[in-house]
This record gives C-alpha cells, sequence and structure tokens, in this order.
C-alpha cells in the first residue's frame, strides 16, 4: 500500500522483519501505523536466516504463511571442530530456514492486508516535535519507533546511542544451489572465524560467516574451513557476498519518550545465538502491548526480560 499519509498513531521508521513485526502486532490490536522505509522491496541484508521454533510460532500467531517450497526445515543445530562434533535437536517443533527476501515479501504482503501502510523508498530524514521527517514530508504521530537496523539514526537521534565497547565482529553471507546434506544448522569453528550453514530450500544453503579482526572477503574467509569447502565443490553461488559490521551495537536503553527501538536498532551483541530475528518478533509483540496501554516504560522492563528465549 502507497500514498502519503500526513498523520498517524505509530510511525515505523524500517520495513525489515523487525518493523513489520510491529507493524502486525499494531494492526492486530486495531492501532493505526505507517512503515517508512528507505529501500524498495525486495529488502534483503547480510542474515544467517534461521528462525528459531519460537519465533516460527510468533510469525504464525501473526497469519504470515510461507511457502513450503520456498523454506528449509531445521531440526537442530550441529557444531564441528576439526575431529570433533556436537549436536543439539530442538526439543518440539521445527527451526525454519528462509532467504530474507523470501520472508520479507510474506511479511510486506501480511502487513498490508492487516491495513498497516507501507512507504517504500521513503526516506526518515529526522524527528521533530510531531513526528518523523522525511523526504517527502512531515508524518506526524504519537509514537515512534526504530526498527532501521544495526546503524540506526532513530537510535542517534533520539540520544539512546552509546558507544560500543565490545571486540569489532563483522559477517557476510552467499548461498549455494546445492541439496542441503543435513536438516541441522550447522556450525564450522575456525582461525577467529565461524561458518554457518542453513538450509534455506530443497536445493539452496546459505553460508555465513562471522568473524573478529582485520576486513577479509568471502572467499579468503571460507578457505579457513577446508571440511566446508570440499562440502560446496562444484556448487553455484546464487548471490553476491553481502556484509554486515560491525556486530556490536549498544543502546542507552530501548525507549525514551514516545521513541522506542526494535531488533537490531534496540542493540546487537553477536550472531552466535540465532536468535535475531526471533528476538526481534518477541520485541514487536511486547512494544505492541505496552503501546497499546500507552506506557513505553513497560517495554523497557518487558524487553529485558527476552534476553533468553525458549527454544
Amino acid at each position: 500500500m502507497g500514498g502519503r499519509v500526513a498523520e498517524t498513531e505509530v510511525v515505523v521508521v524500517g520495513g525489515g522483519p523487525a518493523g513489520l513485526a510491529t507493524a502486525l502486532e499494531l494492526r492486530q490490536r486495531g492501532i493505526d501505523v505507517v512503515v517508512v522505509e528507505a529501500s524498495t522491496p525486495p529488502v534483503d541484508k547480510a542474515c544467517g536466516e534461521g528462525i528459531m521454533p519460537d519465533g516460527v510460532a510468533r510469525l504464525l500467531s501473526l497469519g504470515v504463511e510461507l511457502d513450503e517450497r520456498q523454506y528449509g526445515r531445521i531440526r537442530g543445530i550441529r557444531y564441528l571442530d576439526g575431529e570433533r562434533i556436537a549436536e543439539a535437536i530442538f526439543p518440539s517443533h521445527c527451526a525454519l530456514g528462509v532467504r530474507r527476501t523470501i520472508l520479507h515479501a510474506a511479511m510486506s504482503e501480511r502487513a498490508a492486508e492487516e491495513g498497516a501502510v507501507l512507504l517504500w523508498g521513503e526516506r526518515a530524514l529526522g524527528l521533530s516535535a510531531r513526528g518523523v521527517v522525511t523526504a517527502r514530508g512531515e508524518i506526524s504521530a504519537r509514537w515512534i519507533v526504530g526498527a532501521d537496523g544495526l546503524s540506526s539514526a532513530i537510535r542517534r537521534w533520539s540520544g539512546l546511542e552509546r558507544p560500543s565497547r565490545g571486540p569489532q565482529r563483522f559477517g557476510v553471507r552467499r548461498h549455494y544451489r546445492i541439496e542441503p546434506w543435513s536438516d541441522l544448522v550447522e556450525v564450522y569453528w575456525g582461525e577467529h572465524c565461524e561458518a554457518y550453514v542453513t538450509p534455506v530450500g530443497y536445493d539452496e544453503v546459505g553460508v555465513a560467516l562471522l568473524w573478529s579482526g582485520a576486513k577479509a572477503n568471502f572467499s579468503e574467509l571460507l578457505e579457513r574451513h577446508p571440511s566446508l569447502v570440499s562440502r560446496l565443490e562444484g556448487a553455484e553461488p546464487l548471490s553476491p557476498a553481502r556484509g554486515k559490521g560491525p556486530l556490536d551495537r549498544r543502546g542507552a536503553g530501548v525507549a525514551k519518550g514516545r521513541v522506542a527501538l526494535v531488533g537490531d536498532a534496540a542493540g546487537y551483541r553477536d550472531a552466535i545465538t540465532g536468535e535475531g530475528l526471533s528476538l526481534a518478533f518477541h520485541q514487536a509483540a511486547a512494544l505492541a502491548e505496552a503501546i497499546a496501554e500507552e506506557d513505553l516504560a513497560a517495554y523497557e522492563r518487558r524487553s529485558a526480560r527476552l534476553d533468553a528465549l525458549p527454544n
């Protein structure tokens, strides 16, 4: 849904999964919402693309449906360090591996169906006394949500930015045409670098590399994992390498005044847990409930309890 909107109850800056989940949660509570996103669909970004079982449950509760031909079922996680292997199987339900573009398309469609106003290709330029200033005018809103990722402008404009003191970690992702050899996410340990392999379809895997230290390219990092290189021999690359980082970002809380943050904008530690998307979906629910109660302090409290999520 497009068009200009001059006034709404909530304006969400950022139309990725965190912003769309927030919009859906708000619409389920009958709250008007406008989503402002500088990019145009399909919106992609570097991501491990795994959704843990609790995150899958949240998507289902929002009515987001995915074509089973376009995702991979994940039964658990396998860690590989040379000859040493350890596995963890999810006690109930399955996680999913989903291409970010596929997930974004499904969530966008559902948000539009639910009556969220989606303004694609519209960049937020700043905050005002009434709401959010964009390149095409001001959108007045009672509440402002920053869902604009790692380098969140809303976090900075609202005074919630805090310097990071963590190690400089980076990530890069590429997809390959190959039948997944496992229904587990595989994590390969290497020298200052981990490789995460996620089945994202019946004939496709995503390979995400996380490392610390100096900048490096995908091929150099992949060579640190000879067993994985062997697995991928002859596989056709399906996407360019897409990077992200530095990963460690901190905020001075997740709410201030009438501004709240969700997803990576609310702070990011490390992708090793695999809970990035699931955490964003839980935050979206907690924030929508707090807005319905007109109490962002409640979101601050609930957000602090979301660090340990069930699987």
